[in-house]
């Protein structure tokens, strides 16, 4: 089992095209988009921590359809835009505002927002957050896990560590 990371998919927001400068032709291209970068990078038996905004103005059974066809054991950190037709889905193995974990021995904070501190930042834990569409300059250790800032996918910690696959 592979940890994933990501945030800000938007699925179904026509302005993410335009305020994100996202190059797909359509909002329903954009979400297949997403969803087959989602598929090609996570596999069944994996976990990926979603950090916000999963969804904006969408149906309950829009969510529900585009979590079913999402790999993986999904967890959902809420943002600014997860309303209950997001939050209230039985496909979410979890819901909450803030989440810490320790991955590959890395203490790390997860939470939508950045934080201008953390739990543990002077001892080496990492804060991963969404929110920002990789516009923020982040601090030592804080990573922007949203898919405008890795090629619309998931990505791991290695990869955040190294810097690989970033936009």
């Amino acid at each position: 089992m592979t940890v994933f990371f990501t945030s800000d998919t938007h699925f179904g927001h026509g302005g993410a095209l335009g305020l994100y400068h996202r190059p797909f032709a359509s909002v329903a291209l954009m979400n297949e988009a997403l969803v087959a970068h989602w598929n090609e990078t996570v596999g069944a038996a994996d976990e990926i921590w979603h950090l916000g905004d999963f969804a904006i103005r969408q149906s309950a059974a829009v969510v529900a359809d585009l979590l079913a066809r999402l790999h993986g054991q999904k967890h959902l950190v809420t943002g600014n835009n997860d309303v209950e037709a997001t939050t209230g889905q039985l496909a979410w193995a979890s819901v909450q505002p803030y989440a810490e974990m320790t991955v590959d021995g890395v203490f790390l904070v997860l939470c939508h927002y950045p934080f201008r501190s953390w739990r543990q930042m002077n001892k080496g834990s990492l804060d991963l957050h969404g929110h920002c569409h990789g516009r923020l300059k982040p601090q030592p250790r804080q990573f922007d896990v949203g898919v405008d800032t890795w090629d619309f996918r998931p990505v791991t910690l290695p990869q955040i560590l190294t810097g690989r696959s970033r936009r």
